[in-house]
C-alpha cells in the first residue's frame, strides 16, 4: 500500500498519517513537511529513504545567512540537522528498529555526525542495499 502525502482523494496530512500508523506494510511518500511533522513510533515506520543529501535551497535568505554564519560550515550544520531530524523520526522509542537509506553516492563523510555514534553506516550499491533492506524488513 502506498500513501502519498499530497492531499490524495481530499485527505489531509493528519488522516494520511493515521492510516499509515495503522498499516504496518504501508509506504508513505512525502516532502520536508512530512519529515518534520511525522510521529510514528513502532513497526509502522521501519524504513526512511532519501533520494539525495538534503542540502538547503539556495534562496536569498539562505545565501545571506550562509555569508553571515560561516559559509560551508553553516551549510553543513543545516544539512546535518535535517538528517538528524529525519533519523529521529525512525527511532522514537527504545525498542524501535529501522533502516535509514540515503541513495546519494555523493554523501560526504563529514555529515555522518548527524547520526548517533553507535549507528552502523554502510556504503554500498543499490542492488546490495535492496537485498539488505529486504532482509531486514522480512527476516526469515
Amino acid at each position: 500500500m502506498a500513501l502519498y502525502a499530497q492531499h490524495v482523494d481530499g485527505l489531509d496530512l493528519a488522516t494520511l498519517i493515521d492510516i499509515f500508523r495503522a498499516e504496518e506494510d504501508a509506504c508513505l511518500l512525502g516532502t520536508d513537511a512530512v519529515r518534520d511533522g511525522v510521529d510514528v513510533p513502532g513497526r509502522s515506520l521501519r524504513l526512511i529513504a532519501f533520494d539525495r543529501v538534503p542540502w538547503p535551497r539556495p534562496n536569498i535568505l539562505y545565501r545571506a545567512r550562509r555569508t553571515a554564519f560561516g559559509g560551508a560550515a553553516y551549510t553543513d550544520m543545516l544539512t546535518r540537522l535535517k538528517l538528524k531530524q529525519a533519523f529521529g523520526r525512525l527511532i522514537r522509542r527504545a525498542g524501535d528498529r529501522g533502516v535509514f537509506t540515503l541513495l546519494d553516492p555523493m554523501m560526504p563523510s563529514r555529515l555522518l555526525g548527524a547520526f548517533p555514534e553507535n549507528t552502523p553506516v554502510k556504503r554500498c550499491g543499490l542492488a546490495e542495499a535492496i537485498t539488505e533492506i529486504r532482509g531486514f524488513l522480512q527476516p526469515d
